[in-house]
């Protein structure tokens, strides 16, 4: 019998879901890059003549080809960045339920948690990071959070609150019309969304090697480990 067969109940593979999760993160960040590449195109294109897409009073000129190919990769950005959150999910929901497995202690947050943590207001600045840091203490005791956890947590709250960056408060018209007018803010929290998923897949990578070394560990040790329910 092979040791995923012999896997107590209560305890599932992460290795994989932890993979996905990377793929996901690094394929958001260089989504980003893409948009952060465009925004300086029509920075350097300037303005036409015509004025912003947005002309105010409902009114909207026809894109040029730049400008429609931006809506394009903002397009695909959106995409690959809720294809993102699915595979991060994914793995943090297993990684919390290991981790409860493993210790036999409740988590510190509630399963609905690890879907609410990320939309309800407020608590969205710190509730995630929380669920992650959890699974984290609670599978290997005593030892340090990886620095990548908190950097990627910093530099995706800085992307969030920014406001034009991974939640912007304004349609892709008038992100064009700020790309032709003033391009660094824009840069600025790319920038910051790129760092955060490349942390991010740091993160996930260290903290899924330490939860798959502690079954393993459990496993070839006979290591009682506690068969909760999942949730």
């Amino acid at each position: 019998m092979d040791q995923a067969s012999a896997r107590p109940f209560g305890l599932r593979p992460v290795e994989l879901p932890g993979q996905l999760a990377v793929g996901g993160l690094l394929l958001a960040g260089g989504a980003w890059v893409v948009r952060g590449v465009w925004e300086i195109r029509l920075s350097m294109a300037g303005e036409p003549a015509s004025g912003p897409p947005d002309q105010g009073d409902g009114v909207h000129r026809p894109l040029n080809a730049l400008e429609d190919s931006y809506h394009f990769v903002t397009t695909l950005a959106g995409g690959a960045g809720f294809l993102c959150a699915l595979l991060f999910v994914s793995w943090l929901w297993r990684l919390r339920d290991n981790a409860r497995a493993l210790s036999g202690e409740e988590p510190r947050y509630g399963g609905i948690w690890v879907y609410l943590g990320w939309i309800v207001p407020i608590l969205n600045l710190w509730v995630p990071r929380g669920i992650v840091a959890d699974a984290f203490e609670t599978t290997a005791p005593g030892r340090r959070i990886p620095a990548s956890l908190n950097m990627w947590w910093g530099l995706w709250l800085i992307g969030m609150l920014s406001g034009v960056g991974l939640f912007y408060r304004d349609s892709t018209d008038e992100i064009i019309a700020r790309a032709y007018h003033e391009v660094w803010p824009l840069l600025a929290s790319d920038a910051a969304v790129v760092g955060a998923a490349v942390a991010g897949a740091f993160a996930v990578r260290a903290i899924t090697r330490v939860q798959e070394e502690r079954m393993r560990a459990g496993l070839t040790a006979g290591e009682p480990v506690g068969a909760l329910p999942l949730s």
